[in-house]
């Protein structure tokens, strides 16, 4: 089945059509900065024109900065406060005239990675780590999603918010080298050990590419790999989930 995933970013809002049973992107990704501020009616005009670019009319997935509760946003991570409350798919589907079905951006990639990447055969505890505009979350045990899990909101024992701590955006803005920043992210890692005591983390996110470059300062018992759909895990994972309401 052909599905159109998009996903959602504070910086970027990127679209592809996927094939989901093999989990290839059947298109070249298609991207349009986010606009600002990323209010529900300017985020929705994003979506139509991916919709129009495409020249789609079916299903679209959407991986959203946000907890998602049967269609609603609960929360707003980099993007427009005034979501919080606001039914999504309903908003969506209208804009572009396809049903639209939403899902947490980092669950999305949890997906992704769980159906075809790092994860698939994984039983246990899996926690996927997205690293971008903030930290994003995915927890899955025996393969069940345990959804809207934001675990990047957690305080750590600096009183620090861990995505305000140890995102990418942070390095950038503090212009960190990969081996100072390394030593942030492993501390806000060994703190996600020590409540669950993952069987495997799985990191994705478009710093994820660059593993090479601060592993070094990861001190997991947990193995960690980088994801194998990279920044693509939301497209692919917010298709999926489409595809899930349906069947």
């Amino acid at each position: 089945m052909q599905i159109l995933g998009i996903d959602i970013g504070g910086t970027g809002i990127k679209g592809a059509i996927v094939d989901t049973v093999t989990g290839e992107l059947v298109t070249g990704r298609h991207r349009i900065e986010t606009p600002q501020p990323a209010t529900p009616e300017a985020v929705a005009a994003v979506i139509a024109q991916l919709v129009l670019h495409f020249h789609w009319n079916g299903l679209v997935g959407c991986g959203f900065p946000a907890a998602i509760q049967h269609g609603v946003a609960r929360t707003a991570a980099n993007i427009s406060k005034t979501f919080i409350g606001t039914d999504i798919d309903k908003l969506f589907s209208e804009a572009t005239n396809c049903p639209c079905y939403s899902v947490n951006d980092a669950d999305a990639a949890g997906m992704a990675e769980m159906y075809f990447g790092e994860g698939k055969g994984q039983s246990g505890v899996v926690l996927l780590v997205t690293i971008g505009t903030g930290l994003g979350s995915a927890l899955f045990t025996g393969r069940t999603l345990l959804p809207n899990t934001e675990l990047g909101h957690l305080y750590l024992d600096n009183g620090v918010e861990a995505e305000h701590y140890a995102s990418d955006a942070v390095r950038k803005i503090e212009d960190m080298g990969w081996k100072v920043w390394g030593k942030r992210f492993n501390t806000y890692l060994t703190l996600m050990e020590k409540l669950f005591w993952p069987d495997l983390i799985i990191l994705g996110g478009g710093a994820s590419k660059k593993m090479d470059k601060f592993k070094a300062q990861l001190t997991l018992e947990a193995p960690v790999r980088p994801a194998a759909f990279l920044n693509q895990a939301g497209i692919v994972g917010a298709a999926l989930y489409a595809q899930s309401k349906i069947t």
